[in-house]
């Protein structure tokens, strides 16, 4: 049986550039799980106490509701982003075909 860790994406977050390019990945797939583990990484880049006390919220709240399984609240995710330095803005999506 071969047994296979998770891969810690925070670890390779070193620059802004990093971060923003990740959060708009996150976001471009549309998958809430994926965005609130992105949204995880980057507050433990940041420091999740710091990002749990900018946002408003509670430290081991916060740490559930950015895990892989979680579908955090928009006032979660918003709170979150604010915190990090960035907005949640409307965005055009590009039309296939």
């Amino acid at each position: 049986m071969v047994k296979v860790n998770d891969y810690d994406f925070s670890k390779h977050l070193k620059t802004e550039k990093d971060i923003q390019l990740y959060l708009e990945t996150a976001f471009e797939d549309g998958d809430p799980g994926f965005v609130a583990y992105a949204l995880g990484n980057v507050a433990k880049v940041r420091g999740m106490s710091n990002v749990a006390k900018d946002s408003g919220l509670n430290r081991e709240n916060l740490y559930r509701a950015l895990s892989k399984k979680s579908t955090p609240s928009y006032k979660v995710i918003s709170g979150v982003m604010q915190s990090l330095g960035y907005g949640l803005a409307p965005v055009k999506l590009k039309k296939a075909g």
